[in-house]
């Protein structure tokens, strides 16, 4: 049997893949992870901003049969930065022309004034030798700084993997008189009800009755191959977690240093409002600045094409960082929504908020290297760790499908 850990887009990804005997455990009441969505006053919140950026197309017809085309909106993305009042067009970079003249130009003399032998080891010194001191310091460290809640040289230089938009010279040039407007995502889906659908037509393919909510794993015998619930002790062939691996590791007794790994939390307030708000093209901005307590605010109003204002602002926290009252929290947000424009005569109709712990990971050389000896440990045992948390790495949705699809084809053969 296959032992299955955590029904989020992961582990429902792995047991349809799979199939054969398998049995799914999951510690909350409701399946989805972090893709859980929220519908309260006519407003659909997720646990925060999930969109889908399909680069998989067979991914994406898998998740799409059991989808009506009337459930799903194609978006095309448009995202801005608030930068000392006034908004650039993301990504930072590739856009200082929109800057104030003598921003521009600082910008642009440090771009080309990087000297050759500029170090890169880590995430920070890796933004000074690419794109100089100015891009840097106005907008990538500030902003990388507040989301990861971390030093950046703390990071490797691959943290952020693909999913950082890195551009050259010429690249940031011609894109003064012709606005390249590429991304990984320039386009994404979102279904209509929120993103629990696209958990719901994974969770499709898997046999219900073998998902048992409300069931923590509390301890593994790696040796025996026995997994001990809050519920019962079962006997599996393979363990497939998707867990943080270091909670995995706390749990099989594998011992490892804890300083190691590290990540942020992120406290997400999804806001409802009586009316419109002023932003009505952008899908999120992005918030370098500290004089505001959050880092990013989206707007599912324009995403979705409803008439009243409809947020996620997502605050970052360090690991050990106590969050505090979020009554208190819910209040410095408010204010700074309006003295950041976004929130003006707007009165706040409905609230929900959420800690995700852990959030964002910290990919570092260390923590890299501790994984890559410690997933082949606990392969030699027969079990296995993937998605966000369980491989420990800055990726998308799909990345979890592709890689639960990919470990369940290797596992067959």
């Amino acid at each position: 049997m296959d032992l299955i850990v955590g029904a989020g887009i992961s582990g429902l990804s792995y047991a349809a893949a799979a199939g054969g005997d398998f049995q799914i455990i999951e510690a909350e009441e409701q399946i989805g992870g972090y893709c859980k969505t929220i519908r309260k006053e006519g407003f659909v919140w997720d646990y925060s901003g999930h969109f889908f950026h399909f680069q998989h197309p067979e991914l994406r017809d898998y998740v799409m049969q059991r989808i009506a085309p009337d459930e799903m909106l194609t978006v095309r993305k448009h995202t801005q930065i608030l930068y000392k009042d006034r908004h650039v067009d993301f990504p930072f970079q590739m856009n200082i022309h929109q800057l104030e003249q003598q921003e521009f130009i600082d910008c642009l003399y440090d771009l080309f004034s990087i000297p050759d032998n500029a170090p890169s080891d880590t995430f920070k010194q890796m933004l000074y030798a690419k794109f100089g001191r100015s891009i840097a310091d106005k907008f990538l460290i500030p902003y990388n700084s507040k989301l990861y809640a971390t030093d950046l040289d703390n990071l490797d230089v691959d943290a952020m993997g693909r999913f950082f938009p890195y551009a050259d010279k010429e690249q940031i040039v011609r894109n003064f008189r012709n606005p390249e407007g590429k991304s990984y995502n320039a386009t994404f889906l979102y279904p209509k009800v929120g993103c629990i659908r696209i958990v719901n037509s994974v969770a499709s393919h898997v046999d219900s009755s073998r998902i048992s909510l409300g069931e923590r794993l509390l301890s593994v015998d790696m040796d025996t191959h026995t997994a001990v619930t809050n519920r019962r002790t079962l006997h599996y062939d393979r363990l497939v977690s998707t867990m943080p691996l270091p909670r995995l590791l706390d749990i099989c007794s594998v011992p490892y240093d804890s300083g190691i790994y590290s990540w942020n939390k992120v406290l997400v307030f999804n806001l409802g409002f009586d009316a419109k708000g002023p932003e009505r093209t952008n899908c999120w901005i992005y918030i370098p600045e500290n004089k505001y307590v959050f880092y990013r605010v989206g707007f599912y109003d324009n995403i979705i094409g409803q008439d009243r204002m409809s947020l996620y602002v997502e605050i970052g926290f360090a690991k050990g960082q106590p969050v505090g009252d979020t009554g208190s929290l819910l209040q410095r947000t408010l204010d700074d929504l309006h003295n950041a424009g976004i929130v003006t005569n707007q009165r706040l109709v409905a609230e929900h908020h959420v800690l995700m712990d852990p959030a964002y990971v910290h990919v570092t050389r260390h923590s890299e290297m501790d994984k890559q000896e410690k997933m082949a440990l606990l392969a030699k045992y027969g079990i296995y760790s993937i998605g966000r948390y369980g491989a420990w790495k800055y990726c998308s949705l799909e990345d979890n499908m592709f890689d639960a699809f990919k470990l369940a084809g290797e596992l067959k053969e």
